[in-house]
């Protein structure tokens, strides 16, 4: 996918995707060696957006397997279009000469629907494939994994095994609302992400909004710091705070006031607890205090590099 970290780095960072140089290292690894890449943390904090700035690096799609309580391996590999096979039987009636011929064309491939995990595996070049919120699946489905992370192929009953044209990049996130199991972290690289530092996350915020000033920036990610530093159910994400700003430039200000409260709310309370709490006499404010002495911070540390 990539000739070199420097290659990478390039890359990525055109994507607007900003990683400290060993998290470039791991990433290019992983692609090398073509293991996955188990990425947990908070939520909110770019586990997707990597697979996605990867894929937009490599110029090639991401597969992106949803995972929630209750997905079945349907959904994960594909089914049968039952419908088609019905359509194909009344327009074949009498052509063939028994009905073991029938059954046999009807579990062809042609009648098989793929999910993302064999869409990856069929891809002509290759994809990012993107397992996200693997936490949220029980053990058994998770074991399901472990044929295309291990083999990079899918046993299907219906009509054997498929091998993959192309080995994907996968990524596999979780926010960590279970502990997930052995084998799937001793086949991956594991990292953990965490949101970023107050500097990388004004270049984040920089990358979005180039109009904006350098204090801007810094504004921006003080207010991320000390609004995840809070006790809110649903501290916000990084692309939250892009949305955030992009708002306060809309509005024609590059600066955030206690009078702002209210119609910037919907950008960073998530929850009824958490807009409660932040409409306390002197919550949002104080939030915004604390954001501008941290702002204040990150502006004295990069006056000896100016």
């Amino acid at each position: 996918m990539f000739d070199s970290i420097t290659d990478l780095a390039g890359k990525l960072a055109a994507t607007g995707y900003f990683i400290d140089p060993v998290m470039v290292q791991v990433v290019f690894l992983a692609a090398k060696l073509r293991k996955p890449l188990l990425l947990e943390g908070p939520a909110g904090s770019g586990k997707t957006q990597l697979a996605i700035s990867v894929a937009a690096a490599a110029n090639t799609h991401v597969e992106r397997l949803q995972c929630y309580r209750g997905v079945t391996e349907d959904k994960a590999i594909g089914r049968f279009d039952e419908s088609l096979q019905r359509l194909y039987m009344e327009f074949s009636r009498g052509e063939h000469e028994s009905w073991q011929i029938v059954q046999a064309n009807l579990k062809g491939r042609e009648f098989f629907r793929p999910g993302p995990l064999m869409r990856a595996l069929e891809c002509e070049r290759p994809c990012v494939l993107l397992i996200d919120e693997l936490d949220k699946v029980d053990d058994g489905f998770e074991a399901m994994l472990l044929e295309i992370l291990s083999a990079w192929q899918l046993s299907i009953p219906e009509f054997g095994t498929v091998s993959a044209r192309s080995i994907p990049f996968v990524v596999l996130t979780s926010n960590e609302e279970r502990r997930l199991g052995d084998p799937i972290r001793r086949r991956s690289l594991y990292v953990r992400v965490e949101h970023p530092t107050p500097e990388r996350e004004a270049e984040i915020i920089a990358s979005r909004t180039s109009k904006a000033n350098q204090k801007f920036h810094r504004e921006m990610a003080g207010i991320a710091l000390s609004f995840r530093n809070y006790s809110l159910e649903k501290p916000p994400s990084v692309s939250e705070m892009i949305d955030f700003a992009n708002a306060l430039q809309l509005l024609g200000t590059d600066h955030v006031t206690a009078e702002q409260r209210d119609v910037l709310l919907p950008f960073l309370a998530k929850t009824e607890k958490d807009r409660r709490h932040l409409l306390l006499r002197e919550g949002f404010k104080s939030l915004l205090d604390d954001g501008a002495r941290i702002a204040d911070r990150m502006a004295m540390r990069e006056e000896p590099a100016a």
